[in-house]
């Protein structure tokens, strides 16, 4: 029986599914509608895409090393409630572990990877929506895979660290090195490796700020100046890894912890939920609905 595309929409239309798995739905029903929607269902696709719309800032960050090759991700569900499921937890753990083994370049290519049961990551994460009741989005992740010791840390689930750094071995000695600068990074919250990586336009744009404060108003120009350069130095000097006193140290600077034994490479610091918005639930009426669910 040909499946035309009005069809497909009517399918769509009614079990909220993807314009795709209606399709297949209804070739695998050979046109009954009743029937292929009845298939979204007890595929839990129907009830997964029926709660995309919905407002997905809570969930996890999630890291995975697989001896030099180490990822992170963020995946996002509804509540604060689901985020501490094991289920929940597990999914994320999983989505980290094929960002390692597959290298996808996006999330939809990540989307596509085949796990070992052989079912895709997208098909895995609707079987977790069915299950869990929640929609459920992998938002970002981050790979490293340059031939140097990788290390992470996450601190609760809300805040996640990826670090690259280069040396002679990738011992137990650097190791624990490299975690405790991922935690120093989880807790300062560093933008920038160095100085050098830092645009010119943003030094500018302090620069321009900071001479336009009302306390140096009154100050002869090359006082200003003088006063500013030394603000910037100190400003730019805080947002820098390297330049900070270390957070279990503070004696000591980020760069004197490593002198000699390692160098930073690269970073990347996730904080959950950070750029979405947020859905207010009252916390009783959130307890209760998992409680109905």
């Amino acid at each position: 029986m040909e499946i035309k595309a009005s069809m497909v929409k009517e399918l769509r239309d009614k079990t909220g599914a993807g314009m795709m798995d209606a399709k297949k739905a209804l070739v695998e029903a050979q046109g009954d509608m009743d029937k292929a929607a009845e298939l979204l269902r007890q595929k839990g696709i129907a009830s997964a895409d029926k709660k995309m719309g919905r407002i997905a800032a809570e969930g996890v960050v999630a890291t995975y090393v697989d001896a030099k090759v180490g990822a992170m991700v963020e995946v996002n569900c509804e509540t604060d409630f689901v985020a501490k499921n094991e289920t929940f937890k597990e999914l994320a753990n999983v989505v980290a572990k094929a960002v390692v083994e597959e290298n996808p370049k996006d999330v939809e290519a990540l989307n596509a990877v085949k796990l070992p049961d052989g079912t895709t990551v997208e098909e895995y994460v609707k079987a977790q929506i069915a299950k869990i009741g929640e929609k459920i989005t992998i938002r970002r992740f981050v790979r490293y895979d340059d031939d140097n010791c990788v290390a992470t840390y996450v601190h609760n689930g809300k805040i996640g660290v990826l670090l690259e750094v280069s040396g002679n071995e990738c011992n137990d000695e650097n190791k624990q090195i490299a975690k405790d600068i991922c935690l120093h990074i989880a807790s300062s919250a560093p933008e920038f490796v160095s100085r050098e990586e830092i645009p010119a336009d943003v030094i500018a744009e302090e620069k321009r700020i900071e001479m336009g404060k009302e306390d140096l108003a009154k100050k002869p120009e090359n006082i200003r100046e003088k006063i500013v350069e030394g603000r910037i130095n100190k400003l730019m000097a805080s947002r820098c890894l390297l330049e900070q006193p270390f957070v279990k140290n503070p004696d000591i600077t980020v760069q004197q912890l490593i002198e000699g034994k390692m160098g930073v490479v690269k970073f990347e610091r996730y904080t959950l939920g950070e750029g979405l918005e947020k859905r207010q639930d009252n916390f009783a009426e959130e307890v209760m609905s998992q409680i109905s669910k």
